[in-house]
């Protein structure tokens, strides 16, 4: 409908015409509004996000049209309300806010509400309106597109509370509903996508034209949705100047919003019709209450839509057709339709998605009724199988979310079984690209819809080569060719394949087609998953750069990703390597009438493999009007050179695919291996497919009775066990089903026909040969078959082009495999078929199907008759990876290595072998490798060849370890490796996909004086250019190369000895490299119930604090580096400005060797209260960046930088966790107004962890804080809140709040804020306010009377503040009064000592499981819910005592270091455990009675490697650990004495290098080990009361939830030891 302010489409619902659709209609609405809607005061309700966007527009908007209808001021008013954004303003307080505002503001009966923005705000401020007086008028003016078609219209309003979602509301019709789609083009694309799955979800239920429009014109819409239009500011609010893509946009999302309206209309109260809309909600809604709010609601939705349409398809109701239509439509739109997406599997949560917990959410949906869950089921696109949602058995929802598969074994219940398989896969594609480069419009029928198909068409449709509709509900797709005409994807967007091989051979050759005259872009970049980029495509690479194609690898030599440019596919004389795969040759023959040249095709490299391949492609080139000429020689015979004359293909009105031929081998072999019968109705003799020849020369000399017609296939198997078994047999042709002839080989327990038996093997072997090429497909298949036959016990061999199978009684096959399928479709398929006959066998990965029979599984039950059931792995308990994800990311670095590059000197090797140690891995240095291989030192190969050679040689090198599988190798690779830019490009490539690459660096002028006292090497020639000149040329690129930064400091820190640096510097890398590769990640617990804090540093050089950081961090969780008061003149900085990043790199290490302690890493900006500058983004931006890349466990992220700095550094972030910060200096914020909302709501969105500083001027302002933390902890989801108010009144909230406090201490040259108190401060106010209630704690056992345990445990009472008291109570048993002690209220904990750590046991509520194993308890923890638990810290004093002063040095893990433990007593097995959880695997164990350690080993697992010995000399190689567990004086260094334990000093046992000796012994001090130890050279001694020390500090942290203050403990305990000694 048209007015004189614009043009819109009006909607009715409920009888009103109330819904108007269109562009730009501000004017519109409020000329609208106030004309229709007179009243005395409007109320605008907002956000602050929308407020700083359009409020100045808004105001306008109102002022003229109040103006024009006599609304002029004094007679009407326009308020405005803002919120926070986000959910949580769905509240009852913020409702509350607005109700009191309103009251306070004289609002009456006739106000007219106004909701001005997205679902929350709709929600919210109809709710408000339905209540206010009882309820007064409401006008929706959605902002985002999911409240446009969703939440706006339907009258449903609500609000949260911590029972859930939308559980208090109201049905209040707004009395308008004005969608502007003019607004989302200010939307990320992100929340256009997640109203567009509320879009597509509609169309598929109920307008199957709308669904058409969406899948193709993805493009378009998704153009008009996010671009402003350049020719006018207003373009759009008329008809006239609106563009086609904003036609389309607005014709799919007023349909959208139609059908809801419709539904409403007829079902306002949701009692059955209006279910329909939750189609893909049931599931959808239960991802989302895990994911929230990380995920939102649409994204969940949309893997919800497929898991539901996948339900339809298993109950038989829905096509796979339609659940591959839903699939690509919802990917066109940037959704994600799969629980594997990147954006789900990066999330912490996606790891509680299992499938017990989703079912157990569904139980709660609204649809149901009782405990019947309900499910809208499609039976096609735009109709729903019910017109409300059915009820739907658990199994059959279970089926579809587990992400394994069992194959109920038994008889299928349907045979005589008919069938038809899906379209092959092979045609498919073929058909795809023909008709894609034809000429006309081409209607193609039985097209196979699966992920290869699905990549190959989105593709196409990339590279604008074709357009694809659909017709007959998706059973035919009508392609309309572009008649060769290609041009290059946009930049920065690639073809992204998967691990579908067919199409990216086949589109190799179509990209080099590409015209540049088409093209703004002259290249266009193919890539897929991590086995595509392992699959072979050289061959294919070299024929046409030899061509004159210009073709890049962009990783490893031979394999995607590949940049092809435009203009290249010259024709001409081609000659192809056609020895690997058949699919280079179809790629060239399908381009060939296109080149330039008219193409003669050159086969070379001895016999073509899969000729039938070959054949069917020049069929189908014939059947689109192209005949290509095979020559032959003078004697008639066939030459491997064809002849394809230029032209353009003319598509055919139709074209029907036939059936895949391997798939149906499938279903033949069930019939064979059960003794049934099947017949595949639409393959026969006259297949174009080589596979179609599986059943008479396989199945039928296997003993079954094949009847082949030219168009079907019936086979009916022996009785059960009666198989034949194979000998020889040539699967060349049909090299696919290889596999599904392996499974039925290994039960073929009958010998082969005489004469197909093979000379040297079992009359019952299978000799399968012609399979070369089956070790580069999508696995090595000839491998995994033989691994997995394995696992039923099936004996194997292979040889070079096949594979071996001895058939064998399938009664004697193993029960339960467990099979993993590599994520190849055929190896799940073929041993399904297996699974038919052998029970309980599981198919892993059962949704790998999909890249060619999607519906497999629901066929084998429906079609078939095999039952199939769900299983939920317990190695992996989360839900299916449904509707596997066509992603451009690949995330299985993992599992590649980390490569360390750096400048020579820098310490790559030195870091490497440590790393590697401590990852349990290997290390290598990539130029020894380059050495093996050239046989020549780097510096003679530059010499003879060219330092160009040898960059190319290196990168060569450098991209064979990128696609290694080997997440624990260390590769040290040379310093100029990031010379060349194919080098650089790989390594980059490799850290976007989350594999590692560490710069490892060190000051400038330490590498320059390293390389200097070196000077040139045999090994590496110089430079020829100065040091400085190559380090400044290479340092940007060692950046953009990496994905960490390592920072060597390799002279001692503070007053650290050689011995403890090198200590530091292992520990140092141990933490680095576990947390990088997320094996841990040193951060401390964050809960209410254990209170932590981080010391804030603020000198401007840290040097000089070194020597004392354990005293500064006394109590302290985390140290704070305030990078912003660093300064390298020593001074404090006066004026704004940051620090040299490599000054702060220097200076982060250092501290790293002085503490254990997490890091957060803090640049504070001037206007949040600190001295980095305010107005340099990029700066700031970039030295917080390298806070995540020297792997800090906190990085501080101001959130009051533009939302690009945002958005930056939480991508980056890795496995740092990021605190979301505002600090309010003006002291203006109030914690019970809108802008602490807002600003919490974007910490929230940004952050790990929360912090919001604000400044208190009254006591009452920590009340009002205490308040805000209560509402927005009490909300789901809710992150750790760090939240405090800074200045005198505010350290109250300092002590209250339990979330990383920021501390001071007293010895610091200033407190980073004012009020800030030190640890002690904040633990005595706790104690004083009674939140940290004085606990007694206890030693118990006899005799005790001078333990040192009061002294270690009230030393770190006392020092940290804490109330507690430490006190001996002296018992020989488990009386009463120990009873009554550990059952007190006050009872903080207890240390127990001989005779009671057994006895206790019994008297626990639970044990460690380290306890289980060692037998004793010695540490009493009560826990949070009053039960009792027991621990065992002294094996953890002794790992603690070895690891630390165990001087390995790199590499030497390799070694495999052994233990000696002496004596069999009770302490032995703590000894023991301590040694095996060290990685030691052979533990000698010595004691004066072998019987008793022959019982200790007994009573230990095999894999602890303990061995008996009976005496020294029988130890038979030098430990480097020596334990002893026996009485101080039992030991002696006399030999003949006669009196304990002869050690001899010169002994073998004490011969290693480097070596460990713990004495377990009290007192003495010094023993007779301890004595050998201090004596030997490269020893370390440690007596017993440093175990006692160190067993004593990990009682403390138990109990306390802190860090104990060891050097004031030590000092303490050892003065008490001498005192009494």
């Amino acid at each position: 409908m048209s007015s004189s302010l614009a043009d819109v489409l009006k909607i009715s619902i409920l009888g009103n015409e109330s819904i108007h659709c269109g562009f730009h209609l501000l004017p519109y609405i409020f000329e609208t509004i106030t004309s229709t809607l007179p009243s005395s005061t409007y109320v605008l309700i907002t956000d602050t996000n929308l407020s700083s966007l359009y409020l100045d527009d808004l105001k306008k908007a109102y002022n003229e049209a109040a103006q024009k209808n006599g609304l002029a001021e004094g007679k009407s008013r326009f308020l405005v309300y803002e919120v926070a954004p986000g959910e949580r303003a769905k509240s009852r307080k913020v409702k509350e806010g607005i109700e009191d505002w309103m009251l306070d503001q004289k609002c009456t009966r006739d106000t007219v509400v106004l909701a001005f923005g997205g679902g929350v705000i709709g929600d919210l401020t109809g709710f408000v309106a339905a209540t206010f007086m009882r309820g007064v008028k409401f006008v929706q003016i959605p902002t985002t597109l999911l409240a446009m078609v969703d939440s706006a219209v339907g009258g449903k309003t609500a609000i949260d509370t911590h029972h859930g979602k939308n559980l208090i509301g109201a049905f209040w019709q707004p009395s308008y509903i004005f969608v502007d789609l003019s607004f989302l083009t200010t939307l990320p694309t992100r929340e256009v996508s997640n109203g567009m799955a509320e879009v597509v979800k509609t169309a598929a239920i109920w307008k199957d034209d709308d669904f058409a429009l969406l899948e193709s014109n993805s493009a378009e819409i998704s153009l008009a949705a996010s671009t402003k239009p350049s020719t006018s500011t207003t373009a759009g609010r008329f008809a006239s100047d609106r563009s086609q893509e904003q036609a389309l946009l607005l014709r799919v999302v007023s349909g959208s919003i139609y059908v809801k309206a419709h539904i409403v209309t007829i079902d306002e109260r949701e009692t059955g019709l209006r279910n329909l809309v939750n189609f893909g909600h049931t599931i959808g809604h239960a991802i989302e209450a895990v994911l929230t709010p990380a995920m939102l609601h649409g994204e969940c939705v949309s893997v919800g839509i497929i898991l539901e349409a996948e339900v339809a398809r298993q109950l038989g109701v829905l096509s796979q057709v339609a659940v591959g239509r839903l699939t690509r439509c919802l990917q066109a739109y940037g959704l994600p339709i799969s629980l594997s997406d990147r954006r789900i599997t990066a999330l912490p949560a996606s790891s509680q998605l299992s499938v017990d917990r989703l079912l157990d959410i569904m139980k709660i949906d609204k649809k149901n009724s009782g405990p019947a869950k309900k499910i809208v089921l499609l039976s096609r696109i735009g109709k729903t199988y019910e017109e409300k949602a059915s009820v739907v058995a658990d199994d059959v929802i279970r089926k579809v979310l587990c992400e394994a598969a069992t194959v109920i074994s038994g008889t299928p219940s349907k045979s005589p079984i008919t069938m038809a398989t899906p379209g092959s896969k092979s045609i498919s594609n073929r058909a795809l690209v023909l008709a894609a480069l034809g000429k006309g419009t081409c209607r193609v029928r039985n097209l196979l819809h699966s992920d290869d198909t699905a990549v190959m068409m989105n593709a196409l449709v990339e590279l604008k080569g074709a357009v694809f509709s659909w017709e007959d509900g998706g059973d035919t797709i009508v392609v309309e060719g572009g008649g060769g005409t290609l041009s290059a994807p946009a930049k920065g967007k690639e073809l992204y394949l998967g691990n579908a091989g067919t199409a990216s051979r086949f589109l190799t050759t179509v990209c080099a087609m590409v015209s540049s005259a088409a093209s703004t872009e002259k290249s266009t970049i193919i890539t897929g998953n991590a086995r595509m980029k392992q699959r072979p495509i050289g061959p294919l690479v070299d024929a046409l750069t030899a061509n004159g194609a210009k073709v890049k690898y962009l990783e490893s030599a031979g394999c995607l990703p590949l940049d092809i440019e435009t203009d290249g596919f010259k024709g001409g004389h081609i000659k192809l390597a056609a020895s690997v795969s058949s699919q280079y040759v179809s790629s060239i023959l399908l381009c060939a009438p296109y080149a330039a040249e008219q193409v003669t095709l050159e086969l070379t490299g001895g016999q073509v493999i899969s000729q039938p391949y070959i054949d069917m492609t020049t069929s189908m080139m014939s059947q689109f009007g192209i005949n290509v000429q095979r020559q032959s020689d003078a004697d008639g015979k066939l030459l491997d050179v064809y002849v394809i004359p230029k032209g353009v293909y003319t598509n055919p009105t139709q074209y029907s695919v036939e059936s895949d031929a391997s798939s149906a081998t499938y279903p033949l072999a069930i019939a064979a291996i059960t003794g049934t019968t099947c017949t595949i109705s639409n393959i026969g003799s006259s297949s174009l497919q080589g596979d179609a020849r599986f059943a008479k020369e396989v199945l039928e000399p296997m003993g079954c009775i094949v009847e082949q017609t030219p168009t079907s296939t019936k086979v009916t198997g022996p009785p059960v066990g009666q198989l034949r078994a194979l000998g020889n047999v040539d699967m060349e042709p049909m090299t696919d089903a290889f596999l599904t002839a392996s499974v039925l080989a290994a039960v073929a327990a009958a010998p082969a026909l005489p004469e197909r038996q093979v000379e040297g093997l079992p009359a019952t072997a299978s000799r399968i040969y012609g399979i070369a090429n089956q070790r580069v497909k999508e696995c090595n298949r000839i491998k995994a078959m033989r691994d997995q036959l394995a696992k039923f016990g099936v004996e194997t061999d292979e040889f070079d082009d096949g594979i071996i199978v001895i058939g064998q009684s399938h009664s004697s096959l193993t029960r339960g495999a467990s099979i993993h399928c590599y994520d190849d479709h055929r190896v799940a398929m073929a041993f399904s078929v297996l699974a038919c006959i052998i029970e309980k066998t599981i198919i892993e990965e059962k949704r790998c199907v999909e890249k060619t029979w999607p519906n497999f599984w629901d066929d084998l039950q429906n079609k078939i008759g095999i039952n199939v059931e769900g299983v939920e792995l317990e190695t992996h308990k989360q839900a299916s990876t449904s509707g596997k994800a066509v992603s451009p990311s690949d995330h299985s670095q993992a599992e590649h290595p980390i490569f360390l590059i750096g400048m020579r000197g820098a310490g790559k090797t030195y870091i490497g072998r440590l790393a590697a140690d401590i990852l349990g891995g290997e290390f290598t240095d990539a130029d020894d490798v380059f050495a093996q291989e050239t046989k020549l030192s780097v510096s003679d190969f530059v010499a003879a060849n060219s330092w160009e050679a040898f960059r190319k040689t290196e990168t060569e090198i450098l991209g064979r370890f990128v696609q290694e599988k080997k997440g624990n190798h260390v590769i040290a690779l040379g310093g100029g490796i990031v010379e060349t830019e194919v080098a650089r490009q790989l390594l980059s490539a490799h850290t976007k996909k989350g594999g590692l690459v560490v710069h490892v660096t060190r000051a400038l002028e330490d590498i320059d004086g390293f390389l200097s006292s070196i000077g040139n090497t045999a090994a590496r020639p110089s430079w020829g250019e100065s040091f400085a000149d190559v380090f400044k040329r290479r340092e940007p690129w060692y950046a953009q190369s990496s994905s960490h930064e390592f920072y060597n400091v390799l002279e001692p820190v503070g007053t650290q000895t050689k011995a403890e640096h090198e200590q530091a510097m292992r520990s140092e890398c141990e933490r680095f490299f576990k947390f990088i590769t997320g094996r841990a990640s040193n951060r401390p617990r964050l809960s209410s119930e254990t209170p932590t804090s981080f010391l804030s540093l603020t000198f401007p050089d840290i040097t000089p604090a070194l020597p004392n950081i354990d005293e500064l961090t006394e109590g302290a969780d985390a140290v704070e580096l305030r990078v912003d008061l660093l300064n390298p003149a020593g001074t404090a900085p006066t004026t704004p400005g940051l620090p040299p990043a490599s000054f702060v790199a220097k200076q982060l290490s250092s501290l790293r060797l002085a503490t254990t302690l997490p890091i957060v890493f803090s640049v504070r900006s001037k206007d949040q209260g600190g001295m980095a500058p305010s107005n340099q983004p990029e700066a700031y931006q970039s030295m917080v960046e390298l806070g995540i890349r020297s792997a800090c466990e906190y990085v501080d992220l101001e959130v009051g930088w533009p939302t690009k700095v945002l958005e930056s550094v939480s991508k980056a972030k890795g496995n740092s966790h990021i605190i979301a910060s505002w600090h309010d200096w003006t002291g203006k914020m109030e914690w019970d107004g809108q802008q602490v909302r807002s600003k919490y709501a974007l910490c929230a969105k940004y952050g790990d962890v929360t912090k919001i500083v604000g400044t208190a001027k009254t006591l009452l302002d920590n009340s009002k804080l205490s308040l805000f933390v209560e509402e927005v902890l009490a909300q789901p989801g809710a992150k750790p809140l760090l939240a405090i108010n800074m200045g005198a009144a505010g350290q109250l909230s300092r002590a209250l709040n339990p979330i990383l406090t920021p501390v001071t201490h007293a010895a610091l040259p200033s407190r980073a804020a004012p009020g800030q108190l030190t640890v002690r401060e904040v633990l005595q106010v706790r104690s004083l306010i009674g939140l940290l209630p004085a606990k007694k704690f206890f030693l118990f056992g006899s005799p005790i009377t001078h333990s040192a345990s009061p002294t270690l445990h009230n030393t770190g009472f006392n020092t940290l503040g804490l109330p507690h008291i430490y006190s001996l109570h002296e018992r020989a048993k488990v009386d009463q009064s120990v009873l009554d002690i550990i059952r007190s209220p006050d009872f903080g904990g207890a240390s127990v000592t001989i005779p009671l750590k057994l006895d206790i046991i019994p008297h626990l509520d639970s044990v460690s499981e380290d306890v289980k194993i060692i037998g004793a308890v010695n540490t009493i923890v009560p826990q949070s819910n009053g039960k009792l638990h027991g621990e065992n810290t002294d094996w953890q004093a002794i790992l603690q005592a070895a690891k630390s002063n165990l001087a390995l040095a790199p590499g030497a893990a390799s070694s495999k270091p052994s233990a000696l433990v002496i004596g069999a007593g009770g302490t032995c097995r703590a000894a023991i455990y301590a040694m095996y959880k060290l990685g030691i695997q052979t533990i000698y164990l010595f004691n004066r009675t072998s019987s008793n350690a022959e019982k200790v080993k007994e009573s230990f697992p095999a894999n602890y490697g303990i061995q008996v010995v009976d005496s020294f000399d029988a130890v038979p190689t030098a430990p480097s650990v020596v334990i002893s567990t026996v009485p101080g004086d039992s030991l002696t260094t006399t030999s003949g004495s006669g009196e304990g334990i002869y050690l001899d000093p010169q002994h073998k046992i004490f011969s290693a290098p480097n070596g460990v000796a713990i004495d377990l012994a009290y007192k003495p001090h010094q023993t007779a080990l301890v004595q050998i130890a201090d004596e030997k050279q490269g020893w370390t001694a440690v007596p017993g009361v440093e175990i006692l020390i160190l067993q004593g500090l990990v009682q403390f942290k138990l109990w306390t939830g802190r860090t104990a203050p060891q050097g004031k403990i030590r000092k303490a305990v050892l003065n008490k030891y001498f005192g009494t000694s």
